[in-house]
């Protein structure tokens, strides 16, 4: 995969070095817009949908991978690998959290015709669904998953390879939805474990993050192998930092943004746990209330009222002994 002559990266680089993708600016076109023609063939039959979970699905979710997938970022991360950091954090965490959030299954669901919608609930009932929503193998695959992209080749052969280097990025975002959609989405889909088990789940990935971060930091070996050091014989070598201090940079950034993003999801976590538990306790509140009014008005109402029997008449056959 060539890589062209660029500019010195800057902030305003993002915003002027702008390209298009076409497989994954396609892509993006087509989720976001069968989510909006959900919400708006609900609207057509008067059911409510609500903006914010449109607002994170379009514009978190779709906007976020779109951002980072042909704005400057995507033009710049494969010539600086702190810049594909921070593509690398967005894609597994930020557009995942922001998927989830907006409820497209529940949406696909209340949409979807006879045939779609039992095939749908035939997936989310299939055990192929429960296995890869399973708890502990989809932290084991986040966890793992940077780890296998940096050391071993596959980080090397997504930069010289258009189709692995997109792959990539969908990859990145499979694997971060697989772990956070039953944690922070609110579908019905399998996997889903209590408030407790889900904030545990979200505090071990910090000090994944944190170790992984740190190790590239420390490293003196270069990702990529010799990609980085490869684009200093041309124009750009004019500019472009030393490899081994902007692999340092890139480690920063994975610790930095990972604790970060971690602690956001932590927050929203949280703030769900919470409002669940609100939910709960009304409805707890309602069916005491119920039982109150139940027992008020076995109370209130009278006893009736019972006769004495009358006396059993003697039996002959005693009356003369």
């Amino acid at each position: 995969m060539s890589v062209p002559d660029l500019p010195r990266f800057t902030l305003s680089s993002v915003v002027t070095e702008w390209g298009i993708d076409p497989l994954l600016f396609i892509g993006t076109v087509w989720v976001a817009g069968l989510y909006l023609t959900g919400v708006l063939a609900l609207r057509r039959r008067g059911d409510a949908w609500p903006v914010g979970r449109t607002v994170a699905f379009v514009v978190g979710g779709t906007g976020s991978f779109y951002v980072v997938t042909q704005s400057g970022i995507a033009t710049y991360d494969t010539t600086l690998l702190s810049v594909h950091m921070v593509q690398h954090m967005v894609l597994s965490m930020v557009v995942p959290l922001f998927l989830a959030l907006g409820a497209p299954v529940t949406l696909a669901l209340r949409t979807l015709p006879g045939t779609p919608r039992r095939w749908l609930l035939g997936v989310l009932h299939s055990r192929v669904a429960r296995v890869l929503s399973f708890p502990p193998l989809t932290l084991a695959l986040f966890v793992i998953s940077p780890w296998a992209l940096y050391f071993s080749g596959w980080y090397e052969a997504s930069l010289n390879s258009v189709f692995v280097h997109e792959m990539m990025h969908v990859h990145l975002v499979t694997v971060g939805a697989l772990f956070f959609w039953p944690l922070m989405g609110i579908d019905p889909i399998p996997g889903r474990v209590d408030y407790p088990f889900r904030v545990l789940l979200v505090v071990l990935t910090l000090p994944f993050h944190a170790f992984l971060g740190v190790t590239i930091m420390g490293g003196s070996t270069l990702l990529g192998g010799d990609w980085y050091p490869s684009l200093h014989d041309g124009p750009m070598g004019s500019w472009l930092p030393d490899p081994l201090d902007d692999q340092h940079l890139a480690g920063g950034i994975l610790w930095g943004a990972g604790d970060f993003i971690g602690l956001l999801f932590f927050a929203i976590l949280f703030t769900q746990w919470v409002r669940s538990s609100m939910r709960e306790a009304v409805r707890e509140d309602r069916r005491l209330d119920r039982i109150d009014a139940r027992d008020a008005r076995a109370a209130a109402s009278p006893l009736p009222v019972v006769e004495p029997a009358a006396p059993a008449p003697p039996d002959p056959a005693t009356m003369h002994e």
